[in-house]
């Protein structure tokens, strides 16, 4: 396996993992996942953030446009569950969980730099 198939893999795991904790009801979801809804988001998109960038370093623009557009479609689906509540704050910490994740990456990779 490639280094490359590893981050795509792991990345596209997540994104269904996310989208699933998304959707189910509440109270089925794992307890390790019940602690401040606003952190949970902004971490979760954090590593959505992290993972995506190391599986497609090249496309940050079209990455980053995608999550926040999963964010909202996931808040819009919420919505329309009638088991799961919808909101624009929950939104935007998933922004602020992309600008740290992208923060982590770029900070990343200018301290790690290849030898050449």
């Amino acid at each position: 396996m490639t280094i490359g198939l590893f981050w795509r893999s792991s990345f596209w795991s997540l994104v269904l993992i996310t989208l699933w904790l998304s959707l189910i009801p509440a109270d089925q979801v794992p307890s390790a996942f019940h602690f401040r809804d606003k952190a949970q988001h902004a971490l979760g998109f954090t590593g959505l953030a992290l993972l995506g960038l190391m599986a497609y370093p090249g496309r940050i623009r079209l990455l980053m446009l995608g999550l926040a557009l999963l964010g909202a479609c996931i808040e819009v689906a919420q919505w329309m569950t009638g088991w799961r509540q919808g909101d624009w704050q929950d939104w935007l910490a998933d922004c602020v969980g992309l600008v740290m994740g992208y923060s982590v990456w770029r900070l990343g990779r200018l301290l790690f730099k290849p030898r050449t």
